[in-house]
């Protein structure tokens, strides 16, 4: 990044075009808002240019003072390179500060109109700071320094013609307006006592506009972000967004290209308007709108490497740079919003299976999951058929479930993924099974898919309760009722919503006062805190409590008076519960102990290996595992 600051001469008069991008919100300064602040501004620098020139110096010892007259700071722009021919006029895209650096074309404008008038030889020098020589322009456009957007370039000709147009003042195009404003005020200025214009004054005011008027270009090479510099300039507005980033820049390479421009936004790019792309999603730092979820989504699916949320402007330049079309680009965009909607449930998919796993995917945040599922979404049906597709999802969602309910690391997600990624497009490219690719990618190394015996020994031993996340406890029994109740022919039909039930320890955690310990034989050991076996024996009880096999699922019936009471209290609210399959054999357990919490769990974990199958049993049957 080259940032740096410079008089507006420098900025201007070499041979040079700013062009702002076609879809940049509307130009939007005003008189009262910033035109009359902004003239003001120009007034307190060239009368203090002026204070010098008028106090009797000359020569060497006037122009050290000039050199010291304070400068006025316009703030920044943020420009990109764009392609231009060799020995053409350089190119420019404002990518932030349109606002701005419109509003000093428009005050050059006015200032220009007075020195005209005046027949001032400051006319040229100023004249070069809105207009490319004749000899270097070889289409019209060419001869303005600022190029605006499509939609006012029929008016910008206009605004910045010598003959200065009839209808501006109050009432036209606000380019009109605001160079009507600036030449008024510098008329003003300018003016002696008689109403005469005074060159001096107008010079000076020339001047200091061209001298020591000062903005901070700053100008993004190859490897810079504009995404992260937005986020230091406009910490205190509204930043745009990575996507908008990259919208201006895919749109502005259409126009140099002459593509149809309007036709293009009409037809892939209008969709990201609607309220639902612009609502933000995550938590915390890493919350962001749905559309640069997208575009990072897309950028990992198409280039095969996991995208850098930090830095999604410059990896999808990076990528622009490699070649692909405008269009060719929009329509993947397109086919990846499509896609994107139907995992997060803004659409319908074609199979409730599919449905059902994004949204338990989703339930666990793992985000990172998503350019691989938009990415099967993408693939055409003869090469990935609805069976296989539905297949390789539910590889993707038993692998990251079990992994979930086994405890095992998340760290590396993104990698190991994006890998899996790379594989299943390799294997669509040689005409393979993307499906068995992804069953077979998912599996080995330090983030391998759980074994029918890890989900066991996990469901066993594994402390649930407090250790993890009560959602995705609720995700658990949830999905295991669901599962037995489709498996009963005799159970009927049930909307149950699983996210509103309450998580309730079959025995209590406060259980030492109703819930006897028994020895091995069975025989009850008096509660007495002394005693080492009791303590033994309550230590090892401890341990069961927030077992999964000890965990049940409630509805709002259950009375939770009962909760901390003894099992002869607690079973018939058991019983209660016919609504949830889950709670039929606690409700017929004769007694609730250490055992019995063993057999639940055994039990949960073959539903949940059943809910969550191994990857053999996923391989088509030509795979090898």
């Amino acid at each position: 990044m080259d940032a740096k600051t410079y008089p507006l001469q420098d900025i201007l008069k070499p041979e040079r075009r700013y062009i702002v991008p076609t879809f940049q919100r509307d130009y939007e300064w005003t008189k009262e808002g910033q035109w009359k602040l902004f003239f003001e501004d120009l007034e307190s620098t060239a009368e203090r240019l002026l204070d010098v020139r008028l106090g009797g110096s000359d020569g060497s010892a006037l122009k050290s003072k000039e050199q010291n007259v304070s400068p006025h700071f316009l703030g920044a722009i943020v420009c990109a390179g764009l392609p231009f021919a060799t020995g053409g006029v350089a190119l420019r895209s404002v990518i932030d500060g349109q606002q701005r650096l419109t509003t000093v074309q428009l005050l050059i404008r006015g200032l220009l109109d007075v020195l005209i008038e005046a027949n001032s030889e400051r006319t040229k020098s100023v004249r070069r700071m809105l207009f490319n020589p004749d000899d270097v322009v070889e289409s019209p456009e060419e001869i303005y320094k600022l190029w605006p957007r499509k939609k006012d370039r029929e008016v910008w000709p206009i605004a910045l013609a010598d003959e200065a147009p009839e209808h501006g003042g109050e009432t036209g195009h606000l380019y009109l307006q605001a160079r009507h404003f600036f030449a008024e005020s510098s008329r003003v200025f300018a003016a002696d006592d008689d109403g005469h214009l005074d060159e001096v004054r107008l010079v000076a005011m020339a001047d200091a506009l061209s001298s020591l008027f000062k903005l901070v270009v700053i100008d993004l090479d190859e490897n810079d972000d504009a995404q992260v510099i937005f986020e230091v300039l406009n910490g205190r507005q509204t930043a745009l967004s990575a996507i908008d980033l990259v919208k201006n820049l895919l749109f502005l390479r259409s126009e140099l290209a002459d593509d149809d421009v309007d036709a293009l936004y009409d037809k892939y790019w209008a969709q990201f308007d609607d309220a639902w792309w612009k609502e933000a999603v995550g938590r915390g730092h890493a919350q962001r709108g749905r559309r640069d979820v997208l575009l990072s989504v897309w950028l990992t699916a198409v280039t095969g490497a996991e995208a850098n949320v930090g830095h999604l402007y410059r990896e999808a330049r990076a990528y622009l740079d490699g070649g692909p079309s405008t269009e060719g680009v929009l329509q993947t965009l397109s086919t990846f919003a499509k896609a994107y909607q139907v995992i997060y449930e803004a659409e319908p998919a074609e199979d409730k299976r599919l449905t059902v796993a994004y949204r338990r995917i989703r339930s666990l945040d793992i985000t990172t999951a998503v350019p691989l599922l938009a990415w099967l979404r993408t693939v055409k049906a003869d090469v990935l058929p609805l069976a296989d597709h539905v297949r390789a999802v539910q590889a993707i969602e038993s692998w990251a479930l079990r992994r979930a309910y086994v405890g095992w690391q998340t760290r590396g997600y993104g990698t190991h993924l994006t890998r899996v990624l790379r594989e299943a497009k390799a294997a669509a490219e040689n005409g393979d099974d993307p499906a068995d690719a992804v069953v077979t990618g998912l599996q080995g190394g330090v983030l391998d898919w759980p074994s029918d015996a890890d989900v066991q020994d996990a469901f066993l031993t594994r402390r649930f309760y407090d250790n993890m996340a009560q959602a995705r406890i609720r995700l658990l029994l949830g999905s295991i009722d669901h599962l037995l109740r489709s498996a009963d022919p005799n159970e009927p039909d049930a909307v149950i919503t699983y996210d509103d039930l309450q998580i309730e320890h079959v025995m209590p955690r406060a259980w030492k006062d109703q819930w006897p310990i028994a020895d091995g034989e069975g025989n009850v050991v008096p509660r007495d805190e002394a005693d080492p076996q009791w303590l033994s024996l309550a230590n090892e009880r401890s341990r069961y409590l927030d077992r999964i096999g000890n965990l049940t699922l409630v509805t709002q019936s259950f009375n939770l008076g009962v909760s901390n009471l003894g099992w002869d209290v607690k079973k018939p609210e058991f019983e209660k519960q016919k609504s949830l399959v889950i709670n039929y054999p606690v409700a017929q357990a004769a007694s609730w102990d250490e055992a019995a919490i063993t057999d639940r769990a055994t039990q949960l974990a073959v539903a949940a290996v059943m809910l969550w199958p191994s990857p053999d049993s996923l391989l088509s049957p030509d795979g090898t595992a």
